[in-house]
């Protein structure tokens, strides 16, 4: 059973940074990619950022480029991957949600992602 827990959303203010981190456990060993998504209330949920399973390929929204990073630390039995978020904006004030493929390849399609955790808030004041 694939299970997905993130951490480290807050309150902050807008130029701040945040670093939220997933933690993916159980499910068979394998190569798979994995990504980010937010929602924010009212709208739908949208891609941030993916990456493939040896982390050297990266992929990211518009939107967040140039100030998002993603990583990732790969274990036999346990895969984090962080989020760094620098110079926070009030438009990036969303629940984030971190997500995991069977596939080892990138997408920006939230459907082909097979598993996913409950979120954490993640609000930037102006």
């Amino acid at each position: 059973q694939v299970q997905l827990a993130e951490s480290g959303g807050g309150v902050v203010q807008a130029g701040d940074s945040l670093r939220l981190s997933c933690v993916a456990t159980g499910g068979t060993f394998g190569y798979y990619a994995m990504g980010w998504f937010r929602q924010a209330p009212g709208k739908e949920r949208e891609f941030v950022a993916t990456i493939n399973w040896s982390g050297g390929t990266t992929f990211y929204a518009d939107s967040v480029k140039g100030r998002f990073a993603v990583s990732r630390d790969n274990a036999q039995n346990m895969m984090t991957m962080h989020l760094q978020m620098n110079s926070l904006k009030p438009e990036d004030s969303a629940t984030y949600y971190c997500a995991r493929r069977v596939s080892e390849r990138t997408s920006t399609l939230s459907w082909q992602y097979n598993y996913w955790g409950q979120g954490t808030q993640v609000t930037v004041s102006s």
